[in-house]
């Protein structure tokens, strides 16, 4: 059993309102931890009994200790999760916009080359006319030709 002597106005006793108002309502002290007045000190005789309370913690009920220590352990493991989670969203982040400016430049790169492509096009374009509109005629020509020879 672990007794500690703090003053009153540290812990108030728990039938006080203030520790009834900041507990939720059904909510009381663990069984493990028990609160009780203090006789005063043998050092300072005229000091009253309502100045110091007692804290008792049962050891048996209250391995805070390890309770902490495994919640510590805990937090650092999800602190670890968590940076690892920073650094892969930061790596992620670099990647995409790496892959952007790529497409940027890819679609930069099409359109410029499609630019180039309808500009030939329009340059050799009228030059395909006259050549489609030349084998026309030649084509009509021959037609013409062997409808004629071949009626004599």
């Amino acid at each position: 059993m672990v007794n500690i002597s703090l003053p009153s106005s540290v812990f108030p006793s728990p039938s006080c309102p203030l520790l009834s108002s900041i507990l939720p309502s059904g909510l009381h002290p663990p069984s493990s931890v028990a609160v009780a007045r203090a006789p005063p000190p043998p050092s300072f005789p005229n000091a009253s009994s309502s100045d110091e309370i007692q804290l008792r913690i049962d050891p048996v009920h209250g391995d805070l200790d390890e309770e902490i220590d495994g919640l510590h352990s805990r937090v650092r493991l999800l602190k670890g999760v968590a940076q690892e989670i920073n650094a892969e969203a930061k790596f992620q982040n670099d990647f995409l916009s790496q892959l952007q400016m790529t497409l940027i430049k890819a679609q930069a790169g099409v359109k410029h080359n499609m630019r180039r492509m309808n500009k030939s096009i329009i340059q050799q374009g009228s030059n395909h006319v006259v050549h489609v509109v030349l084998f026309a005629l030649f084509c009509f020509f021959v037609v013409y030709l062997l409808s004629k020879f071949s009626r004599r």
